[in-house]
């Protein structure tokens, strides 16, 4: 699942890595390591970063883990569940990135 929003944060990504520092270079890569399979399951950290993401209002942090979570088989019932939590952790505010998720995620089932 290859979207023009996971196509433009690669090439954005490659932008980075061109004048990144092994500070920056450190930091991707922990944060790529934090997400691969261990006591917890790719779709449980992902799910968990959807969330942190929700309650921290990052659209773009949440289309990338909603693309992540539907490569690692989540369903409509598990994305409506994780993001009760969002909302109730971050309150009202994040309703318009619930609306905006909701959006984005019937797209993405739609590719």
């Amino acid at each position: 699942m290859e979207s023009e929003f996971m196509e433009e944060r690669k090439k954005l990504n490659e932008k980075v890595m061109k004048y990144a520092g092994k500070e920056i270079k450190r930091f991707y890569n922990l944060d790529t390591n934090v997400y691969r399979e261990g006591e917890l399951s790719c779709k449980t950290k992902e799910l968990l970063g959807l969330v942190a993401s929700t309650v921290l209002r990052c659209d773009d942090c949440i289309e990338y883990h909603m693309v992540r979570c539907k490569e690692e088989g989540l369903t409509d019932e598990e994305l409506e569940e994780a993001l009760s939590v969002a909302l109730i952790v971050g309150g009202s505010i994040t309703i318009p990135h619930l609306r905006r998720a909701f959006a984005k995620w019937e797209k993405i089932s739609e590719e």
